[in-house]
């Protein structure tokens, strides 16, 4: 390995232009979770590309939401919240959760706990999560859940790759 003696030198525009960024950042794949909730009798959820595991003890993960979102309002205000991390065959799934409120779960098999935290029933893991803290980040909020429950099926961890979001597109890990 060469390691070059001088500091890297990037061609960079110094406005940082939003769609070359939304490039840069697209070339790191990421997962996608469903979030959602019952709130006020109806189901009310959306796709997140940005979750990740952030705690052990205290057992937390995290997602992003655009402060634009019109869907968190109604999320946020939900005694829990459900985190589905979706499958490699849920892209439909995660077209609805991006689209038309009303059509969000159209056809879609999701269950609801008795705190009102919604998973998609075959998801890869199904988590039971409550707020624990918001961190706004610029243009987006930084959601800190604490977990209360988990649901993974090991008997589907060697059947079904995530869905992975890449460049603006889905895909799926190839097996080895």
């Amino acid at each position: 390995m060469t390691i070059s003696q001088t500091p890297a030198s990037f061609a960079t525009n110094q406005d940082l232009d939003p769609i070359r960024l939304r490039q840069a950042f697209g070339v790191f794949p990421s997962g996608v979770v469903a979030v959602a909730a019952s709130v006020d009798g109806r189901l009310v959820g959306l796709a997140a590309s940005s979750f990740t595991s952030v705690s052990i003890d205290p057992p937390l993960v995290s997602f992003s939401i655009a402060n634009t979102s019109k869907t968190w309002p109604d999320l946020r205000r939900a005694d829990h919240l459900g985190v589905t991390v979706l499958a490699a065959h849920h892209d439909q799934v995660c077209r609805q959760l991006a689209g038309t409120v009303e059509h969000r779960f159209d056809g879609v098999a999701a269950s609801v706990s008795d705190d009102g935290a919604v998973t998609i029933d075959d998801g890869l893991a199904r988590f039971d999560t409550t707020i624990y803290r918001e961190v706004e980040a610029g243009d987006h909020t930084i959601v800190l859940l604490r977990l209360h429950a988990v649901d993974h099926p090991v008997d589907q961890e060697s059947l079904l790759s995530p869905l992975v979001f890449h460049r603006s597109a889905f895909g799926r890990v190839a097996a080895e």
